[in-house]
């Protein structure tokens, strides 16, 4: 008796696949090459037909991607909280960058996207959210509840789970009383999951390179956001003297868990995706 060959998906067939949605536990092994190619056109018929079903139906009901819909639902949900939105620049200052300690020599300075020598594009919103809240908190009272949801960009390591342009929900709290700040980190997040339709979660401790210790809520081993807690080393180079809280999420990664996508191009912007179908299935 001949003995199984083993045969798996040829690279090009397995990037095929994943790009049209299908994704495996493990990898399909075949006796033969003429199985494994039977194999390969069933589930790429059945992953066009899907797509398919999926772009027509937006087209019957108008309706919009996933990403502009968690970003209604979760200011939705922070705004019922008496949060209050906010909207701030794409390109930033370098001294903003400085104040966030990202020097030369910091680690995430190779991965930012300088437009000239003096400014970048955004790789996190916490340094806008910064010199808003320093505004604010000599307006009005504390607790000082702001939040914003937008584009942050960053030269990330290229995968599943990494984009170069990713939208971010980063919310802070000011006037938080110091013994209540672990748990209004695991109240608000709790908000946010909840607004994004995911259930299952956990939070661990983390050490970050900009915050240092973090709680971060996870499922399995992605990491859906991540929070932090001050006073803190970096708030006087904002002139703010008060205890906070805040939480930053990574909204393309939480549709990915949500919705078991294959990859995170898929749930992002994209001129090759739309609301996680591949365009190329004519």
């Amino acid at each position: 008796m001949n003995q199984a060959q083993n045969i798996t998906f040829t690279p090009a067939q397995a990037d095929r696949l994943r790009e049209l949605g299908q994704d495996f536990d493990e990898p399909l092994t075949f006796d033969t090459a003429a199985l494994r190619e039977t194999a390969y056109k069933k589930f790429e018929r059945e992953q066009i037909a899907r797509g398919k079903r999926r772009l027509a139906t937006m087209k019957a009901e108008k309706g919009r991607p996933a990403l502009p819909q968690l970003q209604e639902a979760l200011a939705r949900a922070l705004t019922a909280e008496g949060f209050v939105q906010v909207m701030t620049p794409t390109i930033i200052p370098r001294k903003f960058l400085e104040r966030m300690t990202i020097d030369d020599a910091h680690a995430l300075h190779s991965q930012v996207f300088w437009v000239d020598h003096n400014k970048c594009l955004r790789p996190m919103l916490a340094p806008n959210l910064y010199e808003v809240s320093k505004n604010l908190l000599g307006i009005w009272k504390t607790p000082v509840q702001i939040f914003e949801i937008g584009s942050c960009f960053r030269k990330e390591s290229q995968g599943r789970r990494h984009l170069n342009e990713f939208t971010m929900l980063n919310l802070v709290e000011w006037g938080t009383p110091m013994d209540e700040r672990d748990e209004r980190i695991r109240q608000l997040a709790a908000v946010v999951m909840k607004a994004a339709g995911i259930e299952d979660y956990s939070f661990e401790q983390e050490d970050s390179v900009v915050y240092g210790d973090t709680i971060d809520v996870v499922q399995g081993d992605v990491e859906l956001g991540s929070s932090s807690k001050g006073p803190h080393a970096l708030d006087p180079a904002w002139g703010i003297m008060e205890p906070w809280v805040g939480i930053g999420f990574g909204l393309e990664r939480l549709i990915m868990t949500r919705d078991k996508a294959p990859n995170i191009h898929s749930v992002g912007r994209s001129v090759s995706y739309l609301d996680g179908v591949r365009l190329n299935i004519k």
